[in-house]
């Protein structure tokens, strides 16, 4: 999960060539809008979110194939933005149903470092170097008390082991195995 750090990818690639790459729905959302003009922004927002929200891959392609539809004879740098990552950005839906609340965006990361982050740039140079370790430290067991629990964490150990899933539900020897929650979804 990422929001574009090529470099870091390309590390990753090279230390880990198995490591699929996930792209994040909030920073790509905010990036596409940047080529639009603000009046036609909501409409291609909630273009975005009818394709990142929908419940299997198949119609996430369809709405995928809409928005270009939609965009690209008036907007085609947003379109190009948007469809240059379409397999890191559907990277999801192979992936626990769970788990993808926390898949779509790397913001559940990045907001819990916030403070880290924030104190360490307003104290460069105050500190001694264990000083400034023990510091980020404490701050980083403060934010840890607001972290949230994984859910679906008892198919960490199916995805670490090379378990397919497709749309959000496990697959075995071609016949998809549901899980509670797909089972109620699916029965919503």
């Amino acid at each position: 999960m990422g929001d574009g750090a090529l470099g870091f990818w390309a590390a990753l690639e090279e230390v880990y060539p198995e490591t699929r790459h996930h792209r994040c729905w909030k920073h790509k959302t905010a990036n596409v809008l940047n080529y639009l003009p603000r009046a036609v922004q909501p409409k291609a927002k909630a273009a975005l979110h009818e394709i990142w929200m929908a419940e299997t891959k198949a119609e996430a392609n369809r709405a995928f194939d809409q928005f270009i539809a939609t965009f690209s004879a008036k907007y085609p740098k947003a379109v190009e933005c948007l469809a240059k990552d379409r397999a890191e950005l559907l990277a999801f839906y192979d992936f626990p149903a769970e788990h993808w609340i926390r898949l779509r965006t790397s913001n559940v990361i990045e907001s819990s470092f916030a403070t880290v982050r924030h104190r360490t740039d307003r104290t460069k140079g105050c500190l001694t170097r264990d000083g400034m370790l023990a510091m980020i430290f404490k701050l980083g067991m403060g934010a840890e008390r607001s972290w949230k629990r994984l859910r679906g964490f008892q198919w960490l150990a199916k995805v670490i082991g090379g378990v397919k899933f497709r749309d959000g539900i496990e697959v075995q020897q071609g016949v998809r195995k549901a899980s509670s929650q797909a089972s109620r979804r699916i029965a919503a």
